[in-house]
C-alpha cells in the first residue's frame, strides 16, 4: 500500500482542485435556485437548532417482577413501569392528534428492556396481520421502539412486531440517512388480537444492544411508535417530527435510567452443518451423474468483549445461498447487477462500514474459509475491521461503457479497516483502507470522508478514495486492462438542502479511468459528472382526498476523462401519495448518450404505481416507454418494458408474491430485435411464527429476432431457463434454524433443443446458537 499514500497527496490536490472548480458555478445556482424570498427566508430562519433531547419522556424503572413473553398485560412487572401515549400523528397528518389510542410500557430488569404496547382499535376486525417471515411485515399493523443507546443522534436500534408477534429488527444509520433490516437480534416478542384491539410484549436483552459503559444513570434517545394502516398508513409517535429536517434520530426525546443495565457475558457460539449434493447433465443426451454429498461444518463465534465493542469469528462457514435471489433480466445491459449481502457474518455491523461510494461489498467475498471481524463505538469514535482468507478471488472489470467479471482459481486474502469520528452534535469525519491480494493480484484502497451538516436543513458529504491495482498477465491481456501496477482516484461530494416544501442537491463525482475498488462494487469509471435537482412538495390537509404532492426536476451531464460527453440528460417528474396508500409518478426524461463512436438522442417516459386496496394484498406497477440503445447492433432502438407485481396474503397462513418482467426492444420502423419475459414466483405458507414452506419458480424466456442483427451468428433465436425451489425453513430464532431444500434448473436454446433438467441440487443446513 506504499504506493497509494505515496500519490495520495498529488491526487488529493487534483481533487481538490476539480471540486473548487466545481463548487463556485454549483454553490451558484443553489443560491439563484434559493434566493427567492418565498422559498428561503421564512424556511431557515425559522430553522431551530437540534435540541429534541431537551425532551424527557421519563425513567425506565428498575423492576424485578417475573413476567412471560405472551401478549396479555397481566403481568406484575408492567405496573411498575414507565407508561407513555403514542398522541401524535406524524404522517401522512403533521403531528395531529393521534386517531386511537396506544399506550405503552417500559421497564428494565437489568438484563433486558422489557416493552409492551395496549394498542386500541374501534374495529378490531380491521387489523391487518399475518403470520410471516421475520422482516416482513411492514405492510402490516405493528407497533415498536427505536433506540439511540449512545444517545449521539447518529445510530440507532430498530424492533418491532406486528399485531401477531412476528420480528423486525433493524439499525438505523442517520449519518448515511441508511435503515437496514438485514440485520437480526435475538430477542423475544408476543402479540394477541383481542375485542378491543391488541396487544404485544417485547424483551430485548442487553447483550443484543451496544451501549456506553456508564457508572449510574443513562439516557438513550427514543421513540416509540405505532403504524396503523387504514386507508391511510398512520404514523403514531410520542415525538413530534419537524419535516424538512435532514436528521431523524436529532428529533427524538429521551428517557433516563439503566443504571442497572448488565450487558451480560454476551458470548455467542454457533456450530453449524451444511450437507448438499448435486447432481447434473453434461450434454442433452447423457444421464444425469449423480453428485457426492458435501458435507461442511463451520462455526461462528460471537463476543460482546464490552457493550460497544463486538468480535465475530468464522470458520469454514456455509455461505451457499440458502434461498434464490430475486431474478433480474440482463438483457442489453451493459453493467454488473447488483444483488443484496444476505450472509450473517457480514451483516453483523455492516452499517459501520458504509460510505458515500460503495467501496465495501462483501460479496466479492465468495468462499471465505476463515474470517474475523471487530466493530466498536468509544465515546464520538467508532470503528470496524474484518479480515477474510478466499478461496476463490472475483473480479469485476469497470468501464465507462459496461463492466465485465471474471473468477480467479487462486485464493485471496481481503481486509477492511472503517474509522469515523463524529465531529460537533452533527457531522462527521472518516476514513477507509481496503486491500485484497492473491498470487500475481493486489488491489489497495484508501481514502477519507464526511458529512457535515449546516444549520439542518443544509448538509454537505464527501469522499476522496486512491486505489492501486496489479492484475496477474494474462487477466490483464484477456480484458484489456492496464499492463504492470497502476494507481486511480474517485470523489464525491454532494450539497443537500431540504425544508418542509423545497429540497435541492448538487452533486459532482468523478472515478479516473484507472480507479478500482475490488471490495466494493463500482462498476463505472473513466467519468466526470456533475448533476443538480429541485422540487417543491405540497402536504395533504384535513379535507384532502390526497396527502402529498411533489415535483422536479433533475439535469446531469457525464464526460469522459479526455472531455469527450459520455452522456447528459434532464427529467421532469411529478409524485403523487393518495387513497388506498396509493403512489403514483410519472417521469419524463431525455438524454443524450454516447456508444461505440456514436451519440444516440434518447427520449423516454416512466411510470410507477402502487396500491394497497385492503388488507394483505399490495398491487405494484411499472412501465417505461421510449429509445433505447441496442448495444448488440449499435443502433437505436425502442424500448417497451412493463413490470407488474402483486403481494398477496390469501389468509393468516398463505402468501402468494409474483414479480413479472416484460420487455421488448424494436427497431425504429417497427420490426422486433427481442422480446424478453421474466416470472418471479413465490408461494409461502407460514405455519407459525417460527417455521414456513416455500415454493420458487423463476422462468426467462429470450426470444431474438436474428434477421435484424448485424451479426446472427453472435446470438442463440430462442433461450428458455426455468428453476424451482422448495424451501422448508424453521427458525427457533436467527442463528438457530434448520432449512432443507431441493431445487433443480431447466434449459432450452441451441444447444438443448427441448426444456431439459441440466441439474438438481437437495441440501440441508442446520445451526444451533449456544448463548454463555
Amino acid at each position: 500500500m506504499r504506493c497509494v499514500f505515496r500519490s495520495l497527496s498529488l491526487r488529493f490536490g487534483r481533487a481538490a482542485l476539480a471540486v473548487l472548480a466545481f463548487a463556485l458555478p454549483g454553490l451558484a445556482l443553489v443560491v439563484l435556485a434559493f434566493a427567492l424570498p418565498s422559498l428561503v427566508l421564512a424556511e431557515v430562519s425559522a430553522v431551530p437548532e437540534a435540541a429534541a433531547r431537551a425532551r424527557i419522556l421519563g425513567v425506565v424503572p428498575h423492576s424485578t417482577q417475573a413476567f412471560e413473553i405472551d401478549g396479555r398485560l397481566d403481568d406484575a412487572v408492567w405496573r411498575d413501569a414507565l407508561v407513555v401515549q403514542l398522541d401524535v400523528e406524524t404522517g401522512p397528518g403533521e403531528n395531529v392528534a393521534a386517531p386511537v389510542r396506544t399506550d405503552a410500557y417500559l421497564v428494565e430488569n437489568g438484563a433486558a428492556l422489557l416493552v409492551a404496547f395496549d394498542a386500541k382499535d374501534p374495529d378490531p376486525s380491521a387489523i391487518r396481520a399475518y403470520l410471516r417471515d421475520r422482516d416482513a411485515a411492514f405492510d402490516d399493523d405493528f407497533v415498536g421502539i427505536v433506540v439511540d443507546t449512545f444517545n449521539d443522534q447518529r445510530r440507532a436500534f430498530e424492533f418491532f412486531a406486528n399485531a401477531l408477534g412476528v420480528q423486525m429488527d433493524l439499525t438505523n444509520d442517520d449519518v448515511n440517512g441508511r435503515e437496514d433490516s438485514s440485520w437480526n437480534a435475538i430477542w423475544r416478542s408476543a402479540g394477541v388480537i383481542g375485542d378491543r384491539g391488541y396487544a404485544v410484549e417485547m424483551e430485548i436483552p442487553f447483550s443484543q444492544l451496544r451501549f456506553a459503559q456508564a457508572d449510574g444513570e443513562q439516557t438513550w434517545g427514543i421513540d416509540v411508535l405505532r403504524f396503523y394502516p387504514r386507508q391511510d398508513r398512520m404514523r403514531l409517535s410520542v415525538n413530534p417530527l419537524e419535516r424538512g429536517r435532514n436528521c431523524y434520530l436529532c428529533q427524538l426525546g429521551s428517557v433516563k435510567g439503566f443504571a442497572a443495565a448488565e450487558p451480560g457475558k454476551d458470548f455467542e457460539i454457533v456450530p453449524s452443518l451444511t450437507v448438499t449434493r448435486t447432481d447434473s447433465r453434461a450434454a442433452p443426451a447423457s444421464e444425469m451423474a449423480a453428485g457426492d454429498a458435501d458435507k461442511e461444518p463451520g462455526l461462528d463465534v460471537r463476543w460482546g468483549i464490552l457493550p460497544s465493542l463486538t468480535a465475530n469469528l468464522t470458520l469454514n462457514p456455509d455461505f451457499s445461498q440458502v434461498e434464490a435471489d430475486v431474478a433480474q433480466l440482463g438483457v442489453n445491459r451493459q453493467f454488473a447487477l447488483f444483488f443484496p449481502e444476505t450472509r450473517p457474518f457480514f451483516l453483523e455491523g455492516a452499517d459501520y462500514f458504509a460510505t458515500p461510494i460503495n467501496a465495501v461489498f462483501t460479496r466479492t467475498v465468495a468462499d471465505p474459509d476463515v474470517g474475523a471481524k471487530l466493530t466498536g463505538t468509544f465515546g464520538d469514535n467508532t470503528f470496524g475491521t474484518f479480515i477474510a482468507e478466499d478461496a476463490v478471488t472475483n473480479l469485476l472489470f469497470p468501464g465507462a461503457l459496461g463492466s465485465s467479471s471474471d473468477s480467479l482459481d487462486r485464493s485471496s486474502r481481503a481486509m477492511v479497516g472503517r474509522y469515523r469520528r463524529s465531529v460537533g452534535t452533527a457531522s462527521t469525519l472518516g476514513a477507509l483502507v481496503t486491500e485484497r491480494s492473491a498470487a500475481g493480484y493486489r488491489n489497495s484502497l484508501v481514502g477519507v470522508d464526511g458529512r457535515i451538516r449546516i444549520h439542518d436543513r443544509h448538509s454537505v458529504t464527501f469522499q476522496y478514495l486512491g486505489s492501486s491495482t496489479e492484475y496477474p498477465q494474462e487477466v490483464a491481456l484477456a480484458h484489456d486492462q492496464p499492463a504492470g501496477s497502476f494507481d486511480g482516484d474517485a470523489y464525491q461530494v454532494v450539497y443537500r438542502f431540504s425544508s418542509r416544501n423545497w429540497w435541492a442537491n448538487v452533486r459532482q463525482e468523478s472515478e479516473d479511468p484507472n480507479f478500482r475498488a475490488d471490495l466494493g462494487f463500482v462498476t463505472q469509471v473513466d467519468r466526470d459528472q456533475r448533476q443538480i435537482g429541485f422540487g417543491h412538495v405540497w402536504q395533504g390537509g384535513e379535507g384532502q382526498w390526497w396527502n402529498r404532492l411533489e415535483v422536479g426536476a433533475n439535469a446531469f451531464v457525464s464526460h469522459f476523462f479526455d472531455g469527450a460527453l459520455l452522456e447528459r440528460g434532464r427529467t421532469l417528474y411529478f409524485s403523487m401519495e393518495g387513497p388506498l396508500q396509493s403512489y403514483v409518478e410519472i417521469d419524463r426524461s431525455a438524454n443524450t448518450r454516447f456508444w461505440n463512436g456514436q451519440l444516440f438522442d434518447l427520449d423516454s417516459w416512466f411510470m410507477y404505481s402502487q396500491i394497497r386496496p385492503r388488507g394483505g394484498l399490495n398491487i405494484n406497477m411499472s412501465m417505461e416507454r421510449g429509445d433505447e440503445i441496442d448495444h448488440t447492433n449499435s443502433r437505436l432502438a425502442k424500448q417497451s418494458r412493463i413490470q407488474p407485481s402483486v403481494s398477496w396474503n390469501v389468509n393468516r397462513h398463505a402468501l402468494l408474491r409474483l414479480q413479472q418482467t416484460f420487455e421488448r426492444l424494436d427497431t425504429p420502423e417497427g420490426a422486433k430485435i427481442y422480446s424478453a419475459d421474466l416470472t418471479d414466483l413465490r408461494l409461502t405458507w407460514q405455519f407459525n411464527l417460527r417455521s414456513f414452506l416455500r415454493f420458487t419458480v423463476q422462468r426467462q424466456l429470450l426470444d431474438q429476432n436474428l434477421a435484424v442483427f448485424y451479426d446472427p451468428g453472435a446470438a442463440e433465436p430462442r433461450s428458455l431457463s426455468v428453476g424451482s425451489q422448495v424451501l422448508y425453513s424453521y427458525q427457533l430464532n436467527p442463528e438457530t434454524v434448520l432449512y432443507a431444500g431441493y431445487s433443480n434448473n431447466q434449459l432450452e436454446d441451441d444447444v438443448w433443443r427441448d426444456l431439459t433438467q441440466t441439474d438438481r441440487t437437495i441440501f440441508l443446513k442446520f445451526s444451533y446458537a449456544w448463548a454463555l
